[in-house]
């Protein structure tokens, strides 16, 4: 099974040329399942619901429910924000966390779950996107924590691990990351272990995903921001990593897509 996560930067920058540069790279992935964060949609277009007809993919789209803080940055109003699954299998069910934040810097951050009917198993897939503010890190502790709690109350009747992709705005080593693994220090949640798939990364392997190269971010540390993680379990081998990478990080046709690269795993999908 292959998932990707990818922060598609909404609609900054030269937005209708990165589109078609999005496509292109998830086209050459051919993913199973995708997160995606900063996905628009303004009247009847969506870029979740172009996407997955240009796929083959089924899709789901959570609203974020304070887009006309977006909005203000780029003079757009009508223009929503959110997250998004596409899926090669049928969404059976779907739920959408707020992610708590101090009011003045609540932008309506979301958790958002899609149940998915994989072929040999229910799949518990998460999308989130964290507040983004560099001096944030304990408010992120706090959505960290509430992600948790979400997981586990949506991730029970299917013996597949739970997949949590996203933008966690936040560094490898941070309080935030260490919090939401669990295994590097107690965890958010009681019982709740998520295993980053990067774990699985070769040795020397380019990592960031937020990174200076890439002409959208400017003057930055060049750091990975965004996760694939898998719920531990103990009695299975159902989605263990098989293998990781970068993706979407360099110019297509002379556009980049995104000011994120994105983060693919191969996980395995079948018992032996």
């Amino acid at each position: 099974m292959r998932v990707v996560t990818w922060n598609l930067w909404w609609r900054f920058g030269p937005w209708e040329q990165r589109q078609k540069a999005i496509l292109a790279v998830l086209r050459e992935l051919r993913p199973d399942v995708v997160g995606l964060q900063e996905v628009w949609s303004a009247g009847t277009e969506n870029l979740a619901e172009w996407l997955a007809g240009e796929l083959g993919l089924h899709w789901a789209w959570a609203p974020s429910p304070a887009s006309e803080r977006w909005q203000r940055r780029i003079g757009e109003p009508g223009v929503e924000v959110g997250n998004a699954v596409l899926s090669r299998w049928p969404v059976l069910d779907q739920a959408v966390l707020r992610l708590p934040a101090p009011e003045e810097i609540d932008d309506g951050r979301l958790a958002f779950h899609a149940r998915l009917a994989g072929p040999s198993y229910d799949i518990p897939f998460f999308t989130t996107h964290l507040t983004s503010a560099p001096t944030a890190s304990a408010v992120r502790c706090q959505q960290v924590t509430a992600l948790a709690e979400f997981v586990a109350a949506h991730r029970s009747g299917t013996d597949f691990p739970p997949i949590i992709t996203g933008d966690f705005n936040a560094w490898p080593d941070s309080d935030e990351i260490r919090k939401f693994g669990g295994y590097k220090t107690a965890p958010a949640a009681a019982g709740q272990l998520f295993l980053d798939a990067w774990e699985y990364a070769e040795p020397g392997a380019a990592s960031a995903t937020w990174d200076p190269a890439n002409p959208y971010v400017g003057v930055s540390p060049a750091v990975r921001i965004d996760y694939i993680h898998l719920g531990l379990s103990e009695s299975s081998d159902l989605g263990h990593v098989l293998g990781v990478r970068r993706a979407g990080d360099g110019p297509v046709d002379g556009v980049w897509p995104s000011d994120h690269a994105a983060v693919v795993a191969d996980l395995k999908s079948t018992r032996d």
